[in-house]
Parts: structure tokens; C-alpha cells; sequence
């Protein structure tokens, strides 16, 4: 008997799991469609700072644990200001 509820056991375990897939599959189109249709103003750059899309522009306040992120987008996240602010250059 042990191996028969193994066996039903295992079939619903799989059963689930094919379930699931298709839930995944579309989720993760549904994102990709809302990535694109992120646009930013002239004179912008849309980027993906730390998980979040961002408009970057010269003189916006940055993070500077994230300046090798705004590297790949042609931005540093060096100059401070007087109160030690980090601005997008």
C-alpha cells in the first residue's frame, strides 16, 4: 500500500508543478510588456538603477553605492555638493 500512495503522491506533486509553469510563463511576459512601455522625456535616459527605472539626467541627485550602474548608461555619481549630496555628471 506504501507504494501506491507514494506513487499517487508523486503524480499530484507533478501535476502541481506542470500547473505552474504556465502561471510563471506569462508572468514573466506580462513584465517584459511593461518594461517597454517605460519611455522617458527628450533630453532623458531611461535606466535600471538598483531594480527601479529611473530618467537620468546631469545634475540629479544619485546614489553613490550605484555609480557602476550609471556607468553603463554614460553617467558617473561623483561630484558632491556643500552638504555632500552626490549629483549624476
Amino acid at each position: 500500500m506504501r507504494s501506491a500512495r507514494t506513487r499517487i503522491a508523486t503524480l499530484v506533486a507533478a501535476l502541481s508543478l506542470a500547473g505552474a509553469a504556465p502561471v510563471a510563463a506569462s508572468a514573466s511576459h506580462e513584465e517584459t510588456r511593461a518594461v517597454a512601455a517605460k519611455s522617458c522625456s527628450s533630453g532623458y535616459t531611461h535606466a535600471v538603477i538598483s531594480g527601479s527605472h529611473k530618467c537620468l539626467r546631469r545634475g540629479q541627485f544619485c546614489s553613490r553605492g550605484a555609480d557602476r550602474q550609471y556607468h553603463r548608461y554614460g553617467y558617473h555619481c561623483h561630484k558632491r555638493d556643500r552638504r555632500g549630496n552626490y549629483h549624476l555628471t
